[in-house]
């Protein structure tokens, strides 16, 4: 991964700073992992959704997850492509598609997880089991992410 230049001194100890990079790194280890199994970010973001919210009316999933439509369609096709979800006219409402995870989807999700797991050991590498909890912990509160994923 590519390093970064130097901040200013007077930026480099502000907490937003470290967190934005921290999170910049994340992300690229995670990125980099999911990679190796064929997907973005935001492919492995719909379908943990899919699986945790499925079936799923399309524009409900994307309010769930904060894509934009446009984003959401593309992202749907590519999965669907992949046989990862199933698209198929909501038996509630037949003016809207519900989404459902398959099979090989949910082993493909399976893999991202432990994929994205394994990422996240790395960047958390140099904290002890202690520490990682602490700041996991301490991240989740000043995140504004509550017990249930809303923020």
């Amino acid at each position: 991964m590519p390093t970064t230049p130097p901040a200013p001194s007077t930026i480099r100890t502000l907490p937003s700073w470290l967190l934005g990079r921290a999170a910049a790194r994340g992300r690229g280890l995670v990125a980099e992992a999911l990679g190796q199994e064929g997907l973005k970010m935001w492919h492995h973001v719909v379908l943990a959704a899919v699986a945790d919210l499925g079936p799923v009316a399309q524009a409900e999933l994307g309010r769930s997850v904060l894509l934009d439509p446009k984003d959401m369609v593309g992202v749907l096709n590519d999965l669907q492509a992949g046989g990862f979800v199933d698209r198929a006219p909501d038996p509630k409402d037949r003016r809207k598609n519900a989404i459902t995870i398959t099979a090989e989807g949910k082993r493909l999700l399976a893999r991202c997880t432990r994929a994205a797991e394994r990422a996240n050991g790395e960047l958390l590498a140099p904290l002890s089991a202690d520490e990682r909890a602490r700041f996991l912990e301490m991240l989740t509160r000043i995140s504004g992410v509550t017990e249930d994923g809303a923020s």
